[in-house]
């Protein structure tokens, strides 16, 4: 996480000339992202890159262990779906969008992508340029992955107005912890002050401009 925070924060710089011209970003989220991994197609992608039987068959067995009801009730088998928080899903979420991230930098030769599990953003000088790029971006995973883009949480916005990406909202020559962390924070530390919860919370504003929010955490 923190190499994709440093990475967004050198992609800025760059596109935006040393903070002289406007840099637009593209915000994507996926919907749904880990109960929607489709589980024929990973082990489609996982055989292309991998030859031993017994290892394809002891991921297929990890697979096939979770899915994600059809309906509400827990009713029928959607082979579709991964446990959230596994180590296992994790490693092959990543394997599965590896097909998009080569999409996007190969076939579309986007210069400033980052990817951090579904959450990926472009940047670029020219707006239009955006625009043109979402329709292909959605097609392909639409198409080629069985996933699609959460509808209330893709936006096209200069970085000026403030990029909220990974828990921080990001400007172009600083950025700030997002308002919820910042509450859960803080309600986290007033109800279990232990020392090695400062500690953990210390280590993350370490990352972004938040001193008077330290100082309020300590005190």
């Amino acid at each position: 996480m923190h190499k994709a925070l440093n990475c967004f924060r050198s992609f800025a710089y760059k596109a935006g000339k040393n903070h002289t011209r406007t840099v637009w970003v593209l915000k994507c989220d996926i919907r749904k992202f880990f109960a929607n991994i489709d589980h024929t197609m990973l082990k489609n992608i996982l055989a292309k890159h991998i030859q031993n039987a017994n290892v394809l068959r002891l991921l297929d067995e990890i697979i096939n262990s979770f899915y994600t009801p059809l309906h509400s009730n827990g009713v029928g088998n959607s082979e579709k779906g991964l446990p959230l928080g596994n180590l296992t899903s994790q490693l092959l979420v990543n394997v599965y969008m590896n097909e998009f991230d080569q999409f996007v930098k190969h076939k579309l030769k986007v210069k400033r992508y980052i990817r951090y599990a579904d959450d990926f953003v472009v940047m670029s000088e020219k707006k239009g340029e955006l625009e043109i790029l979402l329709p292909k971006v959605r097609i392909f995973l639409e198409q080629n992955l069985k996933l699609s883009l959460h509808p209330e949480k893709v936006f096209i916005k200069t970085l000026s107005s403030g990029i909220d990406f990974l828990g921080w909202v990001h400007f172009p020559d600083h950025r700030v912890l997002r308002t919820a962390t910042k509450r859960r924070m803080l309600k986290r530390v007033q109800t279990h002050p232990a020392n090695e919860t400062i500690q953990s919370y210390l280590g993350l504003l370490q990352h972004g401009n938040a001193r008077k929010l330290k100082e309020k955490m300590l005190r």
